[in-house]
């Protein structure tokens, strides 16, 4: 039984309460420009109770055998040439839940997901993220400076955040040009490092909507910088943009400020409640941003 409860239309957006696959299962082939989206980190965040909820699972298996319903329906949207990216990490493993204290692979898992159903593993850039922060805020036994006393074996880095993007096989009818003075050499030169180390990690929509209450704050939110590097990449003004997981609407506040469509789909109903204010906010706010 299908499971969009309800939907909101703006001018240049429509938002899904709904079950991501089910929505969908109802866009047309071929209509999508390009995708950008966090997925639930596995089992790493419980986001609702909701059987549908990816996030709401026992372990990673389980979250694959739900996913893999995702990945056609992506690619079957998609035009031909066109890309897709994700935002994710690697996932900390405890002594408690796994039996040892490591790291899981969830970026190569997901990656190699996309793979198996046609997807070519295009690009992927890592952000930098400030281990003292993650320290503080995770307590994480191998970031702690005394942990360098006890055993250093223990000890390791930070993990940090990765932006994979995956390409559709085909001849792209649409291409995305640029010239030398919209995208000049020096700025074309800090996109196409492998490592961006200038982003605000509070550069968030959630930091901007500071009036939300807690229990419906987006647990891992996209920064919109990293948003907006990916929308001028890969889209032209008008393009269609589609996130399947839209929590608070970042990718949605990005794509309408810079002259896109956005489509999104969301499950929990207090974050697509956000989602539809920011939206509205963003396709109608005069302050827009330049790329």
């Amino acid at each position: 039984m299908p499971n969009v409860l309800t939907q909101v239309e703006g001018e240049r957006f429509v938002a899904y309460h709904g079950d991501c696959i089910d929505v969908l299962r109802g866009l047309g082939d071929e209509s999508i420009h390009y995708t950008i989206f966090s997925p639930p980190f596995s089992s790493l965040y419980t986001y609702s109770a909701s059987p549908r909820d990816l996030g709401n699972c026992r372990d990673h298996d389980e979250f694959f055998a739900h996913f893999r319903y995702l990945i056609p329906e992506l690619y079957r949207v998609t035009k031909p040439g066109r890309t897709l990216s994700f935002h994710c990490m690697l996932l900390p493993t405890s002594k408690s839940r796994h039996g040892m204290i490591g790291l899981h692979d969830f970026r190569g898992d997901l990656i190699r997901e996309f793979r198996d159903v046609g997807w070519i593993h295009h690009s992927e850039v890592v952000i930098w993220k400030d281990p003292v922060t993650a320290m503080q805020r995770t307590k994480a036994l191998g970031l702690l400076h005394k942990q360098l006393k006890k055993d250093s074996c223990m000890s390791r880095q930070g993990i940090p955040d990765y932006l994979i993007t995956m390409r559709k096989p085909g001849e792209n009818p649409e291409r995305v040009t640029h010239d030398n003075k919209t995208f000049p050499v020096a700025e074309w030169q800090q996109y196409a490092s492998p490592i961006w180390t200038d982003i605000n990690p509070s550069d968030t929509l959630q930091f901007r909507s500071a009036r939300e209450h807690n229990d419906e704050r987006h647990i891992c939110p996209l920064q919109l910088e990293v948003i907006r590097r990916a929308l001028r990449m890969w889209s032209n003004p008008g393009d269609t943009i589609l996130s399947p997981f839209m929590g608070i609407g970042s990718e949605g506040h990005c794509a309408l400020q810079n002259d896109r469509r956005f489509v999104g789909a969301e499950l929990k109903t207090s974050y697509f409640e956000q989602a539809v204010r920011n939206l509205r906010k963003a396709e109608y706010d005069p302050q827009k941003t330049l790329f």
